[in-house]
């Protein structure tokens, strides 16, 4: 899909979100910073600042560990081993003292399972997660939407996925 297409599927795709109670009461919100022909980002970034929320990204550690620290446009980047932008500081929050987490993926199912880069990174994260808190949600398009997920025993869910037609909540 061509960029100025995504970039509009985002915007939409903001808009459903930040109608939600979900949105509504996060303070402290997991976002990460998309590239490539990911569902851009930056309408959802946009929105929380104006809402006063406070960001988190992702930043990758050793031994492939992922941590969340606090972001704000403007702070100081480099890129990591996969070329993604990370911030250089590393003031890092908990990511259990997160409200609400926005992740990535390739594509998902209706179960609320997703297919991700292949790095493992969020599988790891969601593997550690309690029930639902902080509550996830992936961040896609309405075409990345696919019968079935590939799954492994250690695969979790996410709550719901956001797409420019809506919020697919996990079924099951």
């Amino acid at each position: 899909m061509p960029a100025p297409a995504r970039l509009r599927a985002a915007q939409r795709a903001t808009a459903v979100l930040v109608r939600t109670r979900i949105w509504r009461q996060a303070r402290h919100v997991g976002i990460y910073l998309a590239s490539g022909s990911e569902l851009p980002t930056t309408p959802l970034i946009d929105a929380a600042l104006r809402a006063g929320k406070l960001l988190y990204v992702p930043r990758i550690g050793a031994a492939g560990t992922m941590r969340y620290v606090a972001w704000t446009p403007g702070a100081g980047m480099r890129r990591n081993r996969h070329g993604i932008a990370e911030p250089r500081l590393t003031r890092a929050r908990p990511w259990r003292g997160l409200d609400l987490m926005i992740v990535p993926l390739v594509g998902f199912d209706r179960s609320g399972y997703r297919l991700g880069a292949g790095g493992g990174y969020y599988d790891r994260l969601l593997a550690r997660r309690c029930i639902a808190h902080p509550p996830c949600l992936g961040w896609a398009l309405a075409q990345q939407l696919i019968p079935a997920v590939p799954r492994d025993p250690w695969d979790r869910p996410v709550d719901g996925t956001v797409t420019e037609r809506g919020l697919v909540w996990r079924t099951g």
